[in-house]
């Protein structure tokens, strides 16, 4: 028979075994803690931020529970940009996601060992982000909006609204590096259509106004807004300096027209913060910014605003407005 001490013995060895069971069982899950800083108010960034939750969630990541995600948005001053991103990496995040290319400048220049995931960027080679976009190298990956690239797409749309259409004014941001590849982009596609561009600079909202009237004043019959950081924030008083001048706007993304725009052709928020919600729980799990291929998007929208169209006394043909993703009424 087992004396009692060597009973007690075994009972203890028992229990210390099974301790690291149980402490497993109880252990509280990591919190994968999300850095996010945005060249963009946070009421104009509220689509694709709301998006970009929504995807993480569906991903088995939701806010209070294994996600934190610490927010930055800054479009008053862009010079704040690089405190927010050191701000940010100063909090031993697991990912900086960085919106527009000047944010994605910023937090590359920022940090070299931080995986950084962008989103709105609209040349990430051009602008020092990324190798190619097979292979990004370095710490950075995510989905580029590809603005520069349907510059012609949106000057056709616009042409085909107006034929007789002859001078377009480009509304571009020359501090921007991402309202940049647009302006040049736009040049050809404008000599294919037989249209000339007004270069329309402006790197504040208060120098829209005196821009608009300077394009009038040059003759132009329309106007393209690039995306840039400053536009971006400022969408609903370009709309209406559009109105106010009599020149009907074509935009790129689809809550410019929300907002007033006439017309606007682009890849949606939607998808957009889906996608770099996709590029995050990647990284979360173990995958390296340098092997994940920069990605383009491949569905855009046309929206048109008809809203905008009758203040304007602006028809539009039957043949744009058939092909129209939303009508605006």
């Amino acid at each position: 028979m087992l004396s009692s001490p060597f009973l007690r013995f075994l009972g203890c060895a028992a229990l210390l075994a099974a301790a690291p069971l149980v402490l497993a069982q109880h252990a509280p899950k990591k919190v994968a803690r999300i850095g996010y800083i945005a060249a963009v108010s946070a009421t104009a960034d509220a689509p694709r931020l709301e998006a970009f939750r929504q995807g993480l969630r569906e991903l088995g990541y939701v806010e209070g529970q294994n996600l934190q995600i610490d927010l930055r948005h800054e479009s008053e001053d862009l010079g704040r940009l690089p405190k927010h991103a050191a701000d940010l990496v100063a909090m031993d995040i697991d990912v900086l996601v960085a919106v527009t290319t000047n944010a994605a400048q910023a937090a590359r220049k920022t940090t070299s060992t931080v995986p950084i995931v962008f989103m709105g960027v609209t040349d990430p080679i051009a602008t020092g982000l990324a190798d190619s976009l097979a292979r990004p190298g370095g710490n950075a990956t995510g989905i580029t909006n590809v603005a520069a690239i349907l510059t012609g797409k949106r000057l056709e749309i616009l042409k085909e609204t107006n034929p007789a259409m002859v001078r377009v004014a480009v509304l571009w941001d020359p501090k921007a590096p991402g309202s940049i590849p647009q302006w040049e982009a736009s040049q050809q596609p404008a000599r294919q259509l037989g249209l000339e561009l007004y270069s329309m600079e402006a790197s504040s909202a208060e120098s829209y106004a005196e821009a608009f009237k300077a394009a009038v004043q040059a003759g132009s019959h329309a106007v393209w807004v690039t995306l840039n950081p400053v536009a971006n924030s400022n969408q609903k008083l370009i709309a209406e300096l559009a109105i106010e001048n009599k020149l009907p706007s074509i935009c790129a993304r689809g809550d410019y027209a929300e907002n007033g725009c006439l017309m606007a052709y682009g890849p949606g928020y939607g998808n957009e913060g889906k996608d770099g919600a996709r590029y995050v729980v990647r990284i979360l799990k173990g995958a390296k910014p340098a092997d994940l291929p920069i990605e383009q998007p491949t569905k855009f929208e046309l929206l048109i605003n008809l809203k905008t169209a009758r203040r304007l006394d602006y028809p539009i043909p039957r043949s744009v407005l058939g092909r129209a993703d939303k009508v605006i009424q």
